[in-house]
């Protein structure tokens, strides 16, 4: 067979590798504690502002 070529059979033992799913490992959650802060100040119209400032346009 040439390089490059399809194997049929190379495609189903793929197939059958990728089709298993490995159900033995533990998917222990871990538990997240904190906080989120945002600031919500500034409008669009000022965000897009400031961005062309900082290119120079």
């Amino acid at each position: 067979m040439s390089m490059g070529a399809y194997d049929d059979d190379e495609h189903e033992r793929r197939e059958r590798k990728n089709g298993a799913v490995d159900t033995d490992f533990s998917d222990d959650r871990t538990v997240y504690r904190g906080s989120v802060e945002y600031e919500a100040g500034e409008s669009a119209e000022a965000l897009l502002d400031q961005f062309k400032e900082l290119n120079g346009s």
